[in-house]
């Protein structure tokens, strides 16, 4: 079982173009993380909903508690190397 303390969480859907570059990323990257499909579980767009304040997928929630809404790759490699993931 992961530590949730240290997971990355994504928030995104099959249909939505930005969620399938952040899981190609993170897969390439070789990144641990959970991935909440939208679509198989639509309750969780409230969870997401409450994480960012916005509607916009992806939610990248980060073991800091931190999250990015439709972030750049750049944004999330940034972000992977500050809390020293990659």
């Amino acid at each position: 079982m992961t530590d949730t303390s240290t997971q990355i969480t994504m928030f995104g859907a099959e249909w939505c173009r930005d969620c399938r570059r952040t899981k190609a990323q993170l897969d390439s990257l070789g990144v641990d993380y959970r991935y909440v499909d939208l679509e198989a579980e639509p309750e969780a767009a409230d969870v997401a909903r409450e994480i960012s304040g916005r509607t916009n997928i992806p939610v990248v929630v980060y073991p800091d508690a931190t999250h990015h809404v439709e972030p750049s790759n750049d944004d999330v490699a940034a972000k992977l190397r500050e809390l020293s993931l990659i």
